[in-house]
């Protein structure tokens, strides 16, 4: 897909790889990209055209399809992480973190399905994670959240072949954003990760395996289940 001259919408795009896959975005040529935000006041980059978009919100979703006719490039980036172990974790913050991993990409995709099929396919990103195909206790509903996102992935790739929309899978291990702030692990530069990404996009390639560690764990799923699921 040619990035120069297309239009853009980056969900969760006012922070960590959002931000800077919007920002490449319009480095690259991008005619306009939209972020996609629960509070537009928080998108900073002048350069971007907030829009009010709540991706759990299938309302917020439909009134964001019905304006944005004009888009011919989807990045479900937005996402949510923290609730915890999947079998001890408040429920509460489950559905929380199922809603916006999830549901969301799903509810996006559907809306934004037939304005891309107007411009000839275009093509969709989802923000995947190594967690799609490991398996860390601390973050169990985390990981089940981004498998069944990586399998919703591959799905929507086949419903939408037909329409010529390509398909991106993006899968990294750690990235150095708000979200891991926290940790102490080696984390991959956010603004590599993006450039990664839209290279695929230009090139028409499936899935972006962003560092060692994801390209690893690849090659992992031939393998015995248990060494899927580290201790740790």
């Amino acid at each position: 897909m040619d990035i120069s001259g297309s239009v853009a919408l980056v969900t969760g795009a006012n922070r960590g790889l959002g931000r800077e896959l919007a920002g490449q975005l319009v480095d690259r040529g991008a005619k306009t990209v939209y972020a996609g935000v629960r509070d537009p006041a928080s998108v900073a980059d002048e350069r971007l055209v907030p829009v009010r978009l709540d991706v759990t919100d299938p309302e917020s979703v439909r009134r964001a399809a019905e304006s944005l006719t004009d888009v011919s490039l989807v990045v479900n980036n937005a996402g949510r992480a923290g609730a915890g172990p999947l079998l001890t974790a408040d429920l509460a913050a489950v559905r929380a973190e199922w809603e916006t991993n999830f549901l969301g990409p799903v509810q996006v995709i559907r809306a934004f399905a037939p304005v891309l099929a107007r411009h000839g396919g275009g093509a969709v990103v989802d923000v995947l994670s190594v967690l799609s195909w490991l398996a860390l206790p601390a973050a169990g509903s985390y990981a089940a959240s981004k498998a069944a996102a990586w399998s919703l992935t591959n799905s929507v790739r086949a419903e939408l072949r037909g329409q010529g929309t390509l398909v991106v899978g993006a899968h990294m291990g750690y990235m150095d954003t708000d979200m891991t702030a926290g940790l102490d692990v080696a984390k991959i530069p956010p603004a590599q990760v993006a450039a990664r990404i839209l290279d695929a996009v230009a090139v028409g390639e499936e899935e972006v395996l962003a560092d060692d560690v994801t390209r690893g764990a690849k090659q992992l799923l031939g393998g015995p289940p248990a060494a899927l699921a580290p201790s740790r």
